[in-house]
């Protein structure tokens, strides 16, 4: 599968490298947060990522839900168990420390062209978060994250099929929001599984925001060029 470029299996052990991490973010999910940036101080493996390896694995169940527990650093050894087609999963490290706590039921695809396009429309749909959702969302309500140090996390996602998809799948933004308490948001984001003209699914995702603060367009503004010249001048 094409995930193989972005990580690596020895031993029962799965690794996935500062470095692959940073290309599957660009790369597949054209997401440029500067905490998957290889080289960042407080880089973490995007969410992303192991939701595509969950699917690379073990397939796309009818109904799946994903909770993330921690940050993956560089090279941090994960367990991927067996497991049936059925039953809740845990992705943890070698010493138990869990990351991804993941429930599925229904039937099970494992048709690799499906599985691929999964992977690749969602994790793309995933990436579009900023600028295109979250700014306006943060516009609306006067907040942004500290553009200094931005901590824009990923929480949750779970998503339900409802009829047949094929490699033609797509992901289409429903409805977004941002809720605000203090100096922590949540935003969740709403979607449609389609393919072709049908409605096949619906999932949501949430993102949690910390460090909130009053909207400074002097200061935002230039994070947001600049992350927008980032992804457009990017070459892979």
């Amino acid at each position: 599968m094409f995930l193989d470029a972005y990580h690596a299996l020895q031993d029962g052990v799965v690794r996935i490298s500062a470095s692959q991490a940073s290309r599957f973010a660009k790369e597949v999910a054209g997401d440029f947060n500067p905490i998957h940036d290889a080289d960042a101080r407080r880089f973490c493996v995007p969410g992303d990522l192991l939701f595509a390896l969950v699917l690379g694995y073990y397939g796309v169940s009818e109904r799946m839900a994903f909770r993330f527990r921690g940050m993956v650093g560089d090279d941090v050894p994960l367990v991927f168990p067996e497991a049936d087609e059925g039953g809740p999963l845990t992705i943890a490290d070698v010493d138990g420390k869990v990351y991804l706590e993941v429930e599925r039921s229904g039937a099970v695809i494992r048709d690799a062209e499906v599985v691929d396009a999964f992977v690749r429309r969602y994790s793309a749909f995933s990436g579009r978060n900023f600028p295109e959702f979250l700014e306006p969302l943060m516009r609306q309500r006067e907040m942004m994250f500290n553009p200094d140090r931005p901590l824009v996390l990923y929480d949750s996602m779970a998503f339900e099929l409802k009829g047949a998809v094929t490699a033609g799948l797509d992901m289409v933004l429903e409805t977004a929001s941002l809720d605000v308490n203090g100096k922590r948001g949540e935003e969740w984001l709403r979607f449609q599984v389609v393919d072709g003209d049908h409605v096949v699914g619906e999932g949501s995702k949430k993102v949690v925001i910390s460090g909130l603060q009053p909207w400074d367009e002097s200061r935002m503004q230039p994070f947001i060029d600049d992350y927008t010249a980032r992804r457009e001048h990017f070459h892979p």
